[in-house]
């Protein structure tokens, strides 16, 4: 995993921990990696998980099920669909209108370029 310098490690984590799950990688109840597995895998410091998974707790994403480790929740493809979508709405587009402004760039052609490529998605 490459990180970026826009955003702190734990959060890019937390990301890419999300995507597996609404990519279906991971499953609900499904373990995921521990705290050092992951670490290793991406060569960070078990505390910047820790901080990811503390997070992802908290939204009830994954849960701690002790002496066992970490788990994806039942809700977790719900909530993370749910954040995404209103991340999306409040950041995302209005950059998108506020680029289309710009360019003269009209909703029907926008619509148009969504169906031509939808099917790839």
């Amino acid at each position: 995993m490459n990180f970026s310098e826009e955003k702190p490690i734990y959060l890019q984590i937390a990301d890419w921990l999300c995507e597996q799950i609404l990519l279906g990688r991971i499953k609900p109840e499904e373990r995921v990696l521990s705290l050092r597995e992951l670490a290793s895998k991406l060569e960070v410091n078990p505390a910047t998980v820790l901080r990811a998974y503390d997070m992802l707790q908290e939204m009830n994403i994954i849960t701690c099920k002790r002496g066992m480790g970490y788990f994806a929740t039942n809700e977790a493809m719900e909530r993370i669909t749910g954040l995404r979508r209103q991340r999306f709405i409040d950041e995302e587009l209005p950059k998108l209108f506020h680029t289309m402004k710009l360019l003269h760039i009209d909703i029907g052609t926008l619509v148009g370029l969504y169906q031509n490529n939808s099917s790839e998605l």
